[in-house]
């Protein structure tokens, strides 16, 4: 199935019952903005999913910032909102789809196919003058089971090690800044994981806030990729979410799915032990 979809396609696809918007606006730096300007105007028919709540789970004591929830505690959530296994489900955010593409990696890890990120998000819906709602919708209780757990789409701190000593490539989606340690507006430590690339996820964009065409993402990330196959490409950022981006380019370029370090800079800095790398280095 199609990875993403467009403004004119969702705007047809409301009037389907199957059809189930969610909106995934957040701002780290303000993790109650989201559901404002959810309140504020949304999608007809959209729900609200907040990532520090519905998308993660309460971090332990080593994990990152926003560690994959139970799957069993993600459908229950999933079926409060609506969602069952027939669902076609519609992720967006404010534009770039990096919170949607980890609602859209999330579903489609616990094997629900029918799901889309919406490109170019609610920047485009508005831009094409589409219309917005204050209302909240009234939902029947879905009925949602996973159809199974992609487990090796993960990888956790421990196999990273090792997968850096067999050849696998890491691709790092944060601003050049931050993987450089030039500035890090986040975490307590700045730099990356030694051996790590860095591939902004903003590389994966037109000036249109959309994601590029296939063949012009297949250029993008097949240079980042080392003609390594997509399992051998594991996604990495500050703490899982926006390496989620880079897994629905992949995707939608046809390249297959690749691998998401689900704890990312964010858990592996909670040892001191482990390397840090500054500069262009790997």
């Amino acid at each position: 199935m199609n990875a993403l979809i467009e403004v004119g396609e969702l705007a047809s696809a409301l009037a389907d019952p199957d059809c189930v918007p969610i909106d995934c606006r957040f701002n780290l730096l303000d993790p109650e903005a989201g559901a404002r300007q959810f309140a504020e105007g949304h999608i007809p028919g959209a729900r609200y999913a907040n990532l520090d709540l519905n998308l993660a789970r309460e971090p332990d004591a080593d994990d990152g910032r926003h560690p994959l929830p139970n799957p069993e505690d993600f459908g229950v959530w999933l079926e409060a909102l609506g969602v069952s296994n027939s669902s076609f489900v519609i992720a967006y955010d404010e534009g770039p789809g990096t919170i949607a593409a980890r609602l859209w990696w999330m579903l489609r890890w616990l094997g629900h196919s029918r799901v889309a990120v919406l490109n170019g998000g609610l920047a485009r819906w508005r831009a094409n003058s589409l219309p917005l709602s204050d209302e909240m919708p009234r939902v029947e209780r879905g009925s949602f089971v996973p159809v199974r757990i992609n487990a090796a789409w993960t990888v956790s701190t421990a196999e990273l090690e090792d997968r850096l000593k067999t050849g696998d490539v890491i691709l790092d989606a944060r601003a050049a800044a931050r993987y450089r340690g030039e500035q890090e507006p986040i975490d307590p430590v700045a730099g990356h994981v030694p051996g790590a690339s860095n591939l902004p996820f903003t590389e994966c964009l037109g000036d249109d806030g959309r994601l590029l065409p296939p063949s012009e993402l297949k250029t993008v990330l097949a240079k980042a990729m080392c003609g390594r196959a997509a399992e051998n490409v594991i996604a990495m950022c500050g703490s899982g979410v926006t390496a989620c981006h880079l897994l629905l380019a992949m995707n939608s370029a046809g390249l297959g799915d690749g691998r998401l370090y689900v704890g990312s800079w964010s858990e592996w800095i909670r040892d001191p032990e482990r390397g840090v790398a500054s500069g262009g280095e790997a």
